[in-house]
């Protein structure tokens, strides 16, 4: 049919590709369902939309970083009660994120952290805000790579323009005199303007040994804490667990000393 060919060829040359494909199938679909012409065009722009999203959320998860692709229907709540999982449910609506507020999580390693941290990033993508994910090593790394090559703000730049930014292990490493400084120097310029999600083992408390600093320890936590939700999580680890249903892991099992060496 002319007509039809005519218009698969517009289509093409709009760059409605997906439209030009399902042409033939939705034309067939729309005769036997007896469709209107309204609810033919309707599913067929549908079938359009649903590509360019699916293509829209990849392209933004890429460009995300994120190490894995977790959600909060994949978090068993039941392993951790400490939890509030109508807290994490909030926390899902991204009123944080655009009330420009952190979330914090603190725990021990293997509690969920990260798993939360990129769920929440996750469903930012999916609502379509920027997201950025990092380890707080590599973070300050970064900044301070940029600050010895004199180009320290167009680097900044980077971690401002995400709506989120998910800052990934805070405390396993300490900072020197440097990094604390331009850590410092990213929060007070993302604050009230950007959210911060963050991950620690450490409590607030301890966060002195990790900057070398007990007044810009305070300066950051200030920064951080006005408009936050804190998590803290108690529990055992999941990769703990995992290792003991295999029988690999036994915490009770003490190890017998090795006797020194004959002189």
């Amino acid at each position: 049919m002319i007509e039809l060919t005519r218009v698969r060829e517009g289509l093409e040359f709009l760059g409605l590709n997906e439209m030009a494909a399902v042409l033939d199938s939705r034309l067939e679909a729309a005769a036997q369902k007896d469709k209107t012409y309204l609810e033919f065009l309707t599913d067929l722009v549908d079938s359009e939309l649903a590509v360019r999203r699916e293509r829209y959320l990849k392209t933004r998860t890429r460009l995300a970083h994120l190490p894995f692709h977790k959600t909060l229907e994949q978090f068993d709540f039941s392993f951790q009660p400490s939890i509030d999982d109508r807290q994490i449910r909030e926390l899902s609506t991204l009123r944080f994120a655009y009330d420009a507020s952190n979330v914090i999580f603190l725990g021990p390693p293997g509690v969920g952290k990260t798993h939360l941290a990129v769920a929440l990033g996750v469903e930012a993508i999916r609502q379509g805000l920027g997201v950025y994910f990092i380890t707080a090593h590599d973070l300050v790394n970064d900044l301070r790579r940029a600050w010895a090559e004199n180009r320290l703000e167009r680097r900044m730049r980077v971690y401002l323009a995400p709506r989120v930014l998910i800052i990934d292990e805070m405390g396993y490493l300490p900072m020197d005199d440097a990094g604390a400084t331009i850590f410092f120097q990213l929060v007070s310029a993302r604050y009230e303007r950007g959210s911060i999600v963050l991950t620690s083992n450490k409590s607030f408390g301890d966060w002195g040994t990790i900057f070398g600093d007990a007044i810009i320890a305070t300066a950051i936590l200030d920064r951080l804490l006005h408009h936050s939700t804190t998590v803290n999580i108690r529990g055992e680890s999941y990769r703990l667990r995992e290792k003991k249903r295999a029988g690999l892991f036994n915490p009770s099992k003490t190890i017998q000393e090795v006797p020194p060496a004959a002189n």
